[in-house]
């Protein structure tokens, strides 16, 4: 299992917007940069952001995206399920899907390990992570 480029750039651009001031924007193009994303791709990925109520969108001269502030206790496991869907790791985790659940040695193992993912996601906020990020070095002291 592997999340979608789509998640990773979407987690890129919430701890973008998170280290921003309070009520600051950031355009599509400097998101895209940070996100080390190509732009076009990037506007699908905050399209779902927004419908997501994650992010707010502005239009304008003085346009732009921030964090919505309705959301500011953001954790990892609302942005993959805002491109992802809900995590299943398993057709059978899916409700009432499968007819072996009762019996399934399997089944357990699968609860679990979903359990154990979802609440490591769910425990990652968004805001606490950006403060942890440190600027990254400049090309030139990278190579030295």
């Amino acid at each position: 299992m592997q999340l979608t480029r789509a998640a990773d750039y979407a987690v890129r651009v919430m701890l973008h917007l998170a280290t921003l001031e309070p009520g600051s924007r950031a355009s599509r193009g400097e998101l895209a940069v940070a996100a080390d994303c190509p732009e076009q791709f990037l506007a699908k990925v905050l399209q779902s952001l927004t419908h997501a109520g994650l992010v707010v969108s502005h239009r304008g001269n003085t346009g732009g995206f921030e964090l919505s502030s309705s959301r500011g206790d953001a954790t990892l496991l609302d942005v993959v399920e805002a491109l992802e869907g809900p995590i299943r790791l398993n057709l059978c985790l899916g409700g009432n899907n499968c007819n072996r659940q009762g019996w399934c040695p399997a089944h357990p193992v699968w609860e679990d390990a979903q359990r154990a993912l979802t609440d490591s996601l769910r425990a990652a906020s968004i805001v606490e992570m950006a403060r942890q990020m440190t600027p990254p070095q400049p090309l030139t002291e990278i190579t030295r």
